[in-house]
């Protein structure tokens, strides 16, 4: 029987399966269920959702484990909205009830989180975005398996040769050292072989980071972007930005994506001293871009140099002043197409899972006054005063 009225579909994902709770706008419970992630599963899914024409997805870490779930109903023009794990993990703090955490009271908080909040991110299948993370993907894994190979070698090098060789070692090197290497016994005769396996293993690797890196560099340049411009970020770290950004129009100034990545100071007092330090609540992998690209920035003049000085001389400690960068120039040095690309939530009527029409001043994980419940979940993130 097909029923009237919009639907919050809340997903909890798996690898091999999804719980899911459908959620009237009133918060009442209208059904659920587990379902398989296999073909045959993910058709009875779809024919159990088909009661709810009007339906909205819920989904869980639509970057992470719900990745490959919210695709497959993108490519059914089916509406899904993002639901971060901190939001429907606060929504479980206010139910009642044994407090037990399963899969059905995982589903029952995010559909929760998607019924109550407006504002939350509208997932779309960014192709462009989505071979950018793929590709980056891949070079920061073809980055650890140089490391780790490389570790190993100083390793096996340091029993073929007195005192090892240098801290940074590259293949051709190991290679001149391995030529004046003669062991003798069978265990050093074993270890330079693996050793010369190495050295061949790392020149390929090296190859294959140098392909990866210029494919990066062409698809980033190709979108429109001048982060390549800044010193110390590489098409790697580039890459990684605009994949973990996204739509840079869910931020809506720059003290929002400052508390979003993690570069904005936190009060810390404690007696009569006030300290401030940075959160690390946010994200790691631009946190780590941001990390090495200051760093490089340091070791030679420029602007980079000039803005550590300059927050150091106004009583910063020199984590801070490393840590705290302009993120107003960064933000606008992403895509401009992301802006172009914003789902106009504004031309539709209001109900769970969407923007109530004519607000524009709701901010991501934050509800306004007209539309907060009590008990509802809200942000901590800290927002600038009017």
């Amino acid at each position: 029987m097909v029923q009237s009225g919009r639907v919050v579909i809340g997903m909890d994902p798996h690898k091999r399966s999804v719980t899911i709770e459908v959620m009237a706008g009133d918060e009442t419970i209208l059904g659920g269920g587990r379902f398989a992630t296999d073909p045959d599963g993910f058709t009875t899914l779809r024919e159990y959702v088909r009661a709810w024409p009007d339906r909205v997805w819920a989904i869980e870490g639509c970057n992470g484990i719900g990745h490959h779930v919210a695709l497959r109903l993108l490519a059914e023009a089916q509406e899904v909205v993002d639901v971060p794990p901190k939001m429907s993990a606060r929504a479980r703090v206010f139910a009642t009830g044994q407090g037990r955490k399963t899969d059905a009271t995982d589903a029952h908080s995010i559909a929760l989180v998607g019924t109550r909040m407006a504002g939350l991110r509208p997932v779309i299948d960014d192709e462009q975005l989505a071979v950018l993370r793929t590709l980056a993907d891949r070079r920061r894994a073809l980055g650890q398996e140089h490391t780790r190979m490389v570790a190993q070698l100083h390793h096996l090098l340091l029993e073929l040769v007195p005192g090892g060789a240098k801290k940074f070692l590259s293949a051709a090197q190991a290679k001149e050292i391995l030529s004046k290497v003669r062991p003798r016994d069978a265990a050093g005769k074993v270890r330079r072989r693996v050793a010369a396996e190495l050295v061949g293993d790392l020149e390929r690797t090296y190859k294959r980071k140098k392909a990866a890196d210029k494919e990066l560099t062409e698809l980033v340049r190709a979108t429109g972007t001048s982060l390549l411009d800044l010193t110390g970020i590489g098409p790697s770290g580039a890459a990684r930005l605009l994949v973990e950004v996204g739509d840079i129009t869910r931020f809506p100034d720059r003290a929002h994506f400052a508390s979003w990545t993690g570069t904005a100071p936190i009060d810390a007092s404690s007696g009569d001293h006030v300290r401030h330090r940075l959160s690390r609540g946010g994200n790691r992998q631009i946190n780590r871009v941001l990390h090495i690209m200051a760093t490089v920035q340091l070791r030679s003049p420029g602007i980079g140099r000039d803005y550590y000085d300059r927050k150091k001389a106004d009583g910063k400690t020199s984590m801070e002043a490393m840590r705290c960068p302009e993120t107003t120039t960064l933000r606008r040095r992403l895509p401009g197409h992301a802006r172009r690309r914003r789902r106009p939530h504004h031309r539709r009527e209001d109900g769970p899972g969407r923007t109530p029409g004519n607000v524009s001043h709701i901010q991501r994980d934050r509800l306004t006054s007209p539309h907060r419940h009590f008990g509802s979940v809200t942000s901590r993130t800290r927002h600038p005063r009017p």
